[in-house]
């Protein structure tokens, strides 16, 4: 499976933009200047503008702070080219356009969320297992079948059977958690961090984040969850030969073992998302060379198995093939063994294409730099006022604006959308510092960030922008996080 014990095809290991830097697309009303004025003087900093080109929209000014204050967004006023020569300006302004701006000023960015999944059992090796609430349909769904079962085996035990039946269905689950384990295990060993697992409907997922860097270690990641499984069927055989057949204990043993035989099993097949097409991805990616050719390989044979499911399993369960008798089979198991084909069919075809989609997200990210994405910056001090402030970053062909101290160290960012709520007649005497969001480290993004690198820095601290610096600190620009959600979305568009 895709990093999982049953077959899933989330494993968490890549997500949009958006997903990773919790932050809304911004406005682009304020991203006309750098394309209307040209290059700016010799002594600004040298950035490359990204974006997509501005639309057509009043001559509002750059701006660049995140937005993480959760003001909303004032409709813009119109802006023309401002004018003033002051470097620094007067008193704090009391009018309500700048109190506006400058509200929840000092609140940081929220850290984001643990992704949840249902219920927290607990953390072992440090990684969050979390039982969904499909799990408890499933649970339900086993301890009644399972129940029936007893029913013809052990009729003695009359209605304590469902107790026994809901004890089997938790053991169960029980081992599909080592299954999970054992991919936790081997991810934590390959520094490979895992976000969490999940016990839900068929099964459970290990969420890992990261790709393998081998074919190697991406084969011994699947292969050793199938491994376990195998390896708990032993055990509970050898535990049932110590116990006396046709007793409680014997039953369960005996189901279990069944039970762990069928997810190695069916987790074997090679195809994706099942942990056998991971394998063999890997022994594709190890004869080409490459890992999107695995990819490709292992959904397309995960797409054909969930055909040959869809199509195969009420066959073989309607014929002798599974040693039931076809005279015996009622029209209630047709339709169950129907549906059943159908949900695993569907599971399976979803995560092959899903994997295919995560390959092709991992193939275009490299393309994501924080270098190429950032916006050319201009510094200004705290007490500049907001309208010379837009005439300096004009003339220097600049779409964003950085507060620094007076050694030139940056403290904030001003933000995009609090510029547009200030009103044209206004900015003369709004200071940039009411518009500005501190700094906070994780704020500072280095500009050789790329890649899931660079998403994983924005996840960590939601913003609408950030301070791109250079390895000595010296300011380089400020990343938009829409600016990083657009050149995504862009790169997605494009054929692998």
């Amino acid at each position: 499976m895709d990093e999982s014990g049953q077959p899933q095809s989330g494993t968490g290991e890549a997500t949009p933009p958006a997903e990773h830097t919790g932050a809304r697309p911004a406005t682009d009303r304020a991203d006309t200047m750098a394309e209307r004025t040209g290059p700016g003087p010799d002594d600004a900093p040298r950035r490359d503008p990204a974006g997509p080109a501005p639309e057509e929209q009043p001559d509002t000014r750059p701006a660049a702070g995140p937005d993480t204050s959760g003001n909303p967004d004032e409709a813009p006023a119109p802006d023309k080219q401002p004018s003033g020569d002051a470097r620094t300006a007067g008193p704090h302004d009391r009018h309500p356009e700048r109190a506006a701006a400058t509200s929840g000023r000092r609140k940081g960015p929220a850290k984001p969320p643990e992704p949840r999944g249902g219920l927290l059992m607990g953390r072992p090796f440090g990684v969050p297992v979390y039982v969904a609430p499909s799990w408890f349909l499933v649970a339900a769904l086993i301890t009644w079948v399972f129940g029936g079962q007893l029913d013809r085996v052990l009729p003695e035990l009359g209605a304590a059977r469902y107790l026994v039946a809901l004890f089997f269905a938790v053991a169960f689950y029980a081992s599909v958690l080592v299954h999970e384990l054992a991919h936790t295990v081997a991810a934590l060993r390959f520094k490979l961090p895992v976000r969490r697992i999940r016990l839900q409907f068929f099964g459970g997922v290990s969420e890992i984040e990261k790709e393998s860097e081998t074919p190697g270690r991406e084969f011994v990641l699947a292969f050793v969850g199938p491994l376990l499984s195998l390896v708990l069927a032993g055990v509970f055989y050898l535990a049932m030969k110590a116990v006396e057949p046709g007793t409680v204990p014997g039953v369960l043993l005996a189901g279990l073992m069944i039970s762990n035989l069928i997810v190695a099993a069916f987790n074997l097949l090679p195809g994706l998302p099942l942990d056998g097409g991971r394998m063999l991805r890997a022994v594709v990616w190890k004869i080409t060379g490459k890992p999107m050719s695995g990819t490709i390989a292992a959904a397309w044979v995960g797409r054909a198995l969930a055909i040959a499911v869809l199509i195969g399993l009420p066959l073989l369960t309607q014929t002798d093939a599974l040693g039931s008798n076809t005279q015996d089979t009622s029209s209630m198991d047709t339709v169950t063994d129907a549906l059943l084909a159908a949900i695993l069919a569907a599971i399976i075809w979803t995560g092959a294409g899903n994997s295919l989609r995560m390959a092709r997200l991992r193939e275009h990210l490299p393309e994501l730099r924080a270098r190429s994405l950032t916006r050319r910056a201009v510094p200004v001090e705290h007490t500049t006022p907001l309208s010379e402030a837009l005439r300096r970053a004009n003339e220097a062909g600049a779409r964003a604006l950085v507060v620094v101290d007076p050694d030139g160290e940056p403290r904030s960012i001003v933000r995009e959308a609090a510029i547009v709520g200030v009103p044209e007649h206004r900015r003369p005497w709004v200071p940039v510092s009411g518009l500005a969001q501190d700094l906070t480290d994780g704020m500072r993004v280095s500009a050789e960030l790329a890649g899931e690198d660079l998403l994983d820095t924005l996840r960590a601290t939601p913003a609408t922008e950030y301070l791109v610096v250079e390895e000595n600190g010296a300011i380089y620009g400020v990343l938009s996080a829409a600016d990083v959600e657009r050149a995504f979305v862009k790169a997605m568009a494009r054929p692998s």
